[in-house]
Formats: structure tokens, sequence, C-alpha cells
């Protein structure tokens, strides 16, 4: 398994965005809403106090919100820092 940059600071911006910063100091703004719809257990987080409520998770490396919600730590990495998701070189060579 790669290793995963961990997320140590979430700041809720305006709209559906976070800043986020991780433990190697890679800083950047991403917006919830492109990366994932607002159904299921994401679904509460419509609610702006209900999104506003993110936190870091330090055992986990990554942003939880209070019902249980999560983030992948490795997609927003990729997002924040434009750094290839982990497979994506085999795949591209699949084809």
């Amino acid at each position: 398994m790669p290793y995963t940059k961990d997320i140590v600071d979430v700041q809720p911006l305006d709209g559906y965005r976070l800043r986020l910063r991780f433990e190697d100091g890679a800083k950047g703004d991403i917006d919830v809403t492109d990366l994932v719809p607002f159904e299921g257990v994401f679904a509460p987080l419509r609610d702006r106090a209900a999104f506003t409520a993110v936190r870091v998770d330090p055992d986990l490396g990554t942003i939880v919100w209070p019902n249980g919600a999560d983030l992948d730590p490795v997609v927003l990495y990729s997002k924040v820092t434009g750094a290839p998701l982990p497979g994506a070189e085999r795949l591209r060579h699949a084809g």
C-alpha cells in the first residue's frame, strides 16, 4: 500500500470548500461538491452547520464529520497537489 500523507488541519471556507494542510506541508483548497454527491452518508452535509463541523481525525489521518462521513486522504492529497492517484500509471499503460 502506498504511503499516505495525513491531513493535519482543515478549515471550512465558503460554499462547500475546505482548506487542507498535510503533514508534509502541502496545502490547498478543495470543493467537496467535486468529490461526492450529497447523498447517503453525505446528505446531512448539505446543511452548512453540519458541513462546517468537519474535523481532522488524527487516528485516521483524514477529515471526518460527526455523522461518520469521511474522505480518502489519498484522493484529497491528489486533488490538492496534482499527484497521480496510486495505480493511475498502471491503468494508463493497460489500454
